[in-house]
C-alpha cells in the first residue's frame, strides 16, 4: 500500500486529465498564458508523479500574442489509442480547439490539427470499433438566455482527416435547472453504458461534479439521480479546500477506479496557489460512480494499492539545471528571442524592453508557487544599469497584479535605488525604497562587477521582502500584505508564479545580468 498526499501536484496544475497505458499513469493540465504548455506527468502509483516534459514547446504549436494571463490554452484532454497518444485543447487566444499527437508522451508531439469546433473543453472518446468522437461544451445554439447557459455535444471525428463529420449533436445540459458553464466533459463506456462526466456551476463556490449516462453515445443521457457526486459547495466559504470540479476518471489494470479533479487550498481566507490537482477514489454502486464512499469530500491522505512508500519530501525549484530536462521552468507568451543562455549554471539573461504589465513576453523565468510557505532566494551579478533598466524577483499573478522586488538606478542621486513595489491592477504603488551606493555593491574591484542577493520569505497572505548586500542582510519590509496577490482580488483562473524579471522599459539594450543562483525552497 502507499499514500498519496493531496494535493497530488501542489500549486498551479488546474484541469487535470489522466490516461492510463498498461501500468503507467499520464496527466496533462492547463497552462494558460505561460510557455511552455501543457505540462505532462508519468505515474506508476498515482501518488508520485514526474513531469516528463511539455506537450506544447514550440511556439508554432502554441501562438499566445497578446493573451491576457487567464487565456491561451484551456483544459486539455489526454488520451492515448492504439500506439499514438492525442491531447486535445482550446487555444482561446488563437486557433480554437485543436488535437496534437505523438508515440512517445514525452514528446516531440505534432504540429496543431486545428477544428471547426465551437466552444471549448474539448474531449476524446473512441468507441470499441475504434470510432473517436468529439465531445465539448458549447454557447447555446438556440441563444443564450443568461451568462452560462452553455450545453455539452458530441461529434464523430475522422482521425484520418481530423475533421468533424456528420452532425452534432446536443447530449446534456447538467444536473440542475438552469445550470450554469456544463463545462469539462468526458465521455467513458463501461457495461454498455456511455458515461458523461462533467464540470458545472462555475469554477467558483459552487464548482461540482457531475454525471449521466445512456446506451446510445448521441443520447439521451439519464442524469445521477444522486448527483452532484462531488462537490464542496455545501461545506461552507471557511473549509480550507474549495472550488471542487473539472474531473477526469481513470482505472488501473486491476479495476479499480480513481478520480482526479481541480480545488484550491485557501489560506487565511484567500487563495494564491490557483487550482491544484487533487485525487480520490471511486467505487461503482447500481451502476454509478460514487466519489470517496463514505466520506463524500477529498481526503488529505488517499490510501492505494501500489507498492512503495510515497512521503511529503521538501521541494525546491532552481534555475541551475536549466536546459537540462528541466521542465518546470515558465516563460510568458511567446519568446520573441532567446533572452537568455546556460553558461555552466550561470543563467544571462539579458533585458529587454518589455516589462511585466504588458501583453508581451518580457525578460522573465519563473516556477509555479507551490505552498504558502517558502524562501526564495536571487543571487545576481551585473556590471552596470542605466536610468531605465530594472531587475529583480517577482511574485506575479498577472501583468495587472504583482510584488517586485527590484533594483533601478537612480541617475539624479548617482545610486542604486532597491525598491518593493505593489501593482494593483497596472498600478504601481513603492512601499519601500533605500538607496544603495555603487561601491556598496561591488563584488570585484578588478572587473567592477557588482552583486546583489534578493529573497522573499512568504509565509500565508504575507512576506518579508530583504537584500543581501555584501555581507548585511536589510530588511526592506516584513509581513508585507500579499493577499492582493489572489484570484480572490485579481480575479482570473492562474496562481501565482515567482520569477527573475529583466526590463529596459521599452528601450532595447545589450546588458544583461548573471544569475549564479535562483531557487525556491518549501
Amino acid at each position: 500500500m502507499i499514500q498519496a498526499i493531496n494535493p497530488i501536484l501542489s500549486g498551479f496544475y488546474p484541469d487535470p486529465s489522466i490516461c492510463r497505458v498498461g501500468e503507467d499513469f499520464y496527466l496533462v493540465n492547463s497552462s494558460f498564458a505561460y510557455f511552455p504548455g501543457v505540462p505532462i506527468w508519468h505515474s506508476k502509483n498515482l501518488a508520485d508523479w514526474e513531469q516528463i516534459g511539455n506537450v506544447l514547446d514550440r511556439a508554432s504549436q502554441i501562438p499566445l500574442n497578446k493573451s491576457g494571463h487567464s487565456g491561451g490554452i484551456f483544459a486539455p484532454t489526454i488520451r492515448y489509442y492504439n500506439g499514438t497518444f492525442y491531447m486535445i485543447t482550446t487555444n482561446v487566444s488563437g486557433g480554437g480547439n485543436f488535437i496534437v499527437t505523438a508515440k512517445d508522451p514525452a514528446g516531440p508531439w505534432s504540429e496543431p490539427y486545428y477544428l471547426n469546433a465551437p466552444g471549448i473543453d474539448p474531449s476524446l472518446f473512441f468507441d470499441e470499433d475504434g470510432s473517436c468522437y468529439y465531445v465539448g461544451t458549447r454557447p447555446n445554439p438556440a441563444g443564450v438566455r443568461y451568462n452560462g447557459d452553455w450545453e455539452i455535444w458530441v461529434q464523430k471525428l475522422d482521425l484520418e482527416q481530423m475533421k468533424l463529420t456528420g452532425e452534432s449533436h446536443a447530449i446534456w445540459k447538467g444536473a440542475l435547472k438552469d445550470v450554469i458553464w456544463p463545462e469539462g466533459p468526458h465521455i467513458y463506456k463501461k457495461d454498455g453504458y456511455y458515461y458523461l462526466l462533467i464540470a458545472e456551476g462555475g469554477t467558483g463556490p459552487e464548482h461540482a461534479v457531475t454525471v449521466a449516462r445512456s446506451k446510445e453515445i448521441f443520447g439521451p443521457y439519464t442524469g445521477n439521480p444522486k448527483n452532484p457526486i462531488l462537490t464542496h459547495r455545501h461545506l461552507g466559504k471557511d473549509y480550507p479546500v474549495c472550488y471542487v470540479g473539472h474531473a477526469d476518471l481513470v482505472d488501473d489494470v486491476n479495476g479499480n477506479w480513481y478520480m482526479v479533479m481541480l480545488a484550491s487550498r485557501r489560506c487565511e481566507g484567500y487563495i494564491g496557489l490557483g487550482r491544484e490537482t487533487f485525487l480520490a477514489k471511486v467505487v461503482w454502486e447500481d451502476g454509478w460512480p460514487v466519489v470517496n464512499p463514505g466520506v463524500g469530500k477529498l481526503e488529505d491522505i488517499v490510501e492505494l494499492p501500489f507498492d512503495g512508500a510515497s512521503s511529503r519530501a521538501s521541494k525546491q525549484q532552481t534555475l541551475r539545471d536549466l536546459g537540462k530536462n528541466k521542465y518546470d521552468v515558465l516563460m510568458l507568451r511567446n519568446p520573441k528571442e532567446q533572452f537568455y543562455e546556460n553558461n555552466n549554471g550561470i543563467i544571462r539573461l539579458r533585458f529587454l524592453p518589455e516589462t511585466l504589465k504588458e501583453l508581451e513576453s518580457p525578460a522573465y523565468l519563473g516556477f509555479r508557487q507551490l505552498e504558502y510557505n517558502y524562501e526564495a532566494n536571487l543571487d545576481v551579478e551585473f556590471n552596470k544599469l542605466t536610468d531605465t533598466e530594472e531587475f529583480g524577483l517577482v511574485i506575479l499573478q498577472s501583468n495587472e497584479y504583482h510584488m517586485l522586488l527590484r533594483l533601478k538606478y537612480k541617475k539624479e542621486a548617482a545610486a542604486y535605488s532597491l525598491q518593493l513595489v505593489k501593482c494593483l491592477n497596472l498600478q504601481d504603488h513603492i512601499l519601500e525604497e533605500k538607496l544603495v551606493s555603487s561601491d556598496e555593491l561591488e563584488a570585484d574591484s578588478a572587473s567592477g562587477a557588482k552583486n546583489i542577493k534578493l529573497k522573499i520569505k512568504g509565509h500565508g497572505q504575507k512576506a518579508d521582502f530583504y537584500a543581501v548586500i555584501g555581507q548585511k542582510e536589510l530588511p526592506l519590509k516584513l509581513d508585507a500584505d500579499i493577499h492582493e496577490m489572489s484570484t480572490d482580488i485579481a480575479g482570473g483562473f492562474v496562481g501565482n508564479t515567482i520569477g527573475v524579471y529583466a526590463s529596459g522599459n521599452g528601450v532595447k539594450t545589450d546588458n544583461y545580468i548573471d544569475i549564479l543562483d535562483f531557487t525556491i525552497r518549501y
